[in-house]
């Protein structure tokens, strides 16, 4: 596709609703998943660390 202007590229043909709302449900999906990693990894950090 080709915008003429920012305003174009940001309304995405009038889907921009549908896009833009798709890009932050992902990008809020991978904060989390990060998130959930780094509680995981210090559970596990502390789980062995007892064991030892």
């Amino acid at each position: 596709m080709n915008w003429d202007s920012w305003s174009d590229f940001i309304a995405m043909g009038g889907y921009a609703r549908y896009v833009w709302g798709s890009f932050a449900v992902v990008a809020v999906a991978i904060v989390g998943e990060q998130a959930a990693l780094i509680l995981r990894w210090r559970a596990a950090r502390k789980a062995v660390g007892k064991r030892v």
